[in-house]
């Protein structure tokens, strides 16, 4: 059976090394991180650069997994790609992933998890409601965070592409 083929939407700076955990998951297709220098190379480029890097990469995926961190909801790019995704028809659905313990944190001797961050799906309109009446945004257990996305990742992007396709 074929994998469901998803896009990643978070914020690269804050949470890459808690997104590769999920990436590595298994479960799911999901799109490479972009490397740091390539990200800028695609930045550098302009706005049109941006927006055919995430058309690209999104064209053939059946849903947008925005992975919330702190300052997640923030970012312009997230917005976008929320956007561009929900107005493609596909499934999206947020996984809060501040309870993520960060390697590197831990390694340097800091915090490992973050404080919850805002859902982005709040800021984006639709008519007179915001996404956030639409999209779920799960919050796996302070205590097992990384057990919970393990076992409910694939049901949750499932159910939020069906939810799509009413």
């Amino acid at each position: 059976m074929a994998k469901t083929k998803i896009f990643y939407s978070f914020h690269y700076d804050l949470d890459v090394f808690r997104v590769q955990q999920i990436r590595n998951i298994g479960a799911l297709e999901g799109n490479e991180p972009v490397k740091p220098n390539e990200w800028e190379e695609v930045r550098k480029k302009g706005v049109a650069a941006v927006e055919k890097w995430i058309d690209e990469t999104m064209k053939d995926r059946e849903c947008v997994v925005v992975l919330i961190g702190k300052e997640t909801s923030e970012r312009s790019w997230v917005r976008s790609e929320i956007c561009k995704g929900w107005n493609s028809k596909k499934g999206v659905v947020g996984i809060y992933i501040h309870n993520l313990k960060c390697p590197s944190a831990a390694k340097a001797g800091k915090v490992a998890t973050c404080t919850k961050g805002n859902s982005p799906f709040s800021a984006i309109k639709i008519g007179n409601k915001s996404l956030s009446d639409f999209v779920i945004c799960h919050d796996p257990s302070a205590t097992d965070a990384y057990g919970d996305i393990v076992k409910n990742l694939e049901s949750w992007v499932k159910a939020a592409i069906a939810a799509r396709a009413k």
